[in-house]
């Protein structure tokens, strides 16, 4: 039995969520598809048995008044005021089995000499390696900007295009500078999947698309079948180069090149009473670890309890081992563990041409009515996955 709607989005992560609740918001009927047990995708936020309702961030981290179009959208479900400001921390580095400042790996007069070239380079082009290299200088980048710019992205960052890793946004100046949620990030995807007008499923895993006369067809691995006009992909490269239908295979074969980086991350609670020897801090920046990084909950403190988010390299350590790191970095016993949660993500690894990669998948999508959007086109931020999905709105239904 075939089930119509007009518009379909697989995946529910902020990129499919965001470009479903653009559409119910022009009143088209929508219908998400999520083989998960959730909403969300990397915006998650955990809790865990036993902690009460204590949750630290395992993917997504803050959001910023930079966000344009989050800070729309959450304006359309009135939720600015629950925004929930983040205390001011600074990082640390783990360097040398130890904790550091930021300022022990600064080279001070290299940097004099080569910060004029940051304004006046081009960063088109360039890996994130050639331009930041030259621009904060070559120690500079090896032995503090390299690092940090990897636990940016959690994953390695050279070859990453230097203009998708930070690119500016206009800043809206009567919105707290960066903000959470009283529940964590994972609000967010839960509120627009929440209203009423939008349908989301869960648990539904897209196995084939076939594009018909007036529109596309969805199956499921359950065998259920659903019918569209119009049809979103949010889901990961590798993910959406199998689902493309027949006659896509020049967009299949472009996607299909795009890279994806595993990431071993581990979110862990720890009472506070057993973490009093280590300050409140925002996180740690590996350097030259089996981690990237460490991302505190200590922005939003908590009377009981503090969490800590570790972005692990892929097979670095194995899981015995990887406790034995958490245990070193936060000086504590394995049995002061109050909670842990182990999930595996995975984050486009873009590399130097893919803003070129991306009008040539954009060329190959005019005039068809389906969208491919994610956190593979203009960077890896809630931001820039929102962009994405309001393009391409744009495209399917104000084109």
């Amino acid at each position: 039995m075939h089930q119509d709607f007009e518009h379909i989005v697989i995946g529910a992560g902020i990129s499919g969520l965001g470009m479903a609740h653009r559409s119910v918001k022009r009143g088209v009927s929508t219908l998400v598809l999520e083989g998960a047990d959730r909403v969300g995708g990397c915006m998650n936020s955990r809790t865990f048995p036993g902690c009460g309702d204590f949750w630290t961030e395992a993917g997504s981290h803050t959001c910023f008044n930079s966000y344009g179009h989050l800070l729309d959208t959450l304006t359309d479900l009135e939720l600015l005021e629950r925004l929930t400001a983040k205390g001011k921390l600074r990082y640390q580095l783990w360097r040398g089995n130890g904790h550091r400042s930021i300022f022990s790996s600064l080279h001070p007069w290299e940097l004099i000499r080569s910060l004029p070239r940051l304004f006046t380079g081009t960063r088109a082009g360039k890996g994130v390696a050639e331009f930041f290299g030259a621009e904060l200088g070559r120690r500079n980048y090896r032995d503090l900007f390299g690092p940090a710019f990897r636990a940016v992205v959690c994953q390695e960052v050279d070859d990453f295009p230097a203009d998708l890793l930070f690119r500016r946004k206009p800043r809206r100046k009567e919105v707290m500078r960066s903000f959470t949620f009283p529940g964590g990030l994972a609000d967010i995807p839960q509120a627009i999947a929440r209203q009423e007008a939008l349908e989301v499923r869960i648990g539904r895993q897209a196995s084939k698309i076939v594009r018909e006369d007036d529109g596309y067809q969805v199956l499921t691995a359950a065998g259920e079948v659903f019918r569209s006009c119009y049809l979103t992909l949010a889901v990961p490269p590798d993910a959406a180069a199998v689902l493309l239908p027949k006659g896509m295979e020049e967009l299949r074969n472009l996607i299909g090149g795009i890279g994806v980086a595993a990431i071993e991350t581990l979110v862990v609670c720890i009472p506070a009473a057993a973490l009093e020897h280590l300050p409140p801090l925002a996180g740690l920046i590996a350097v030259d670890d089996a981690f990237y990084s460490v991302v505190s909950r200590d922005y939003l403190p908590d009377q009981h309890y503090r969490g800590f988010t570790f972005h692990f390299r892929p097979r670095a350590l194995d899981a015995d081992a990887q406790m034995e790191r958490i245990c070193q970095v936060l000086g504590i016993a394995p049995e002061r563990i109050a909670g842990l949660s182990r999930i595996s993500n995975q984050l486009p690894a873009l590399r130097t041409g893919h803003s070129d990669l991306v009008q040539k998948m954009d060329a190959l999508l005019a005039g068809s009515r389906l969208a491919v959007t994610g956190n593979w086109f203009f960077g890896v931020s809630i931001e820039d996955c929102l962009t994405r999905s309001h393009q391409e709105y744009e495209r399917l239904f104000l084109g």
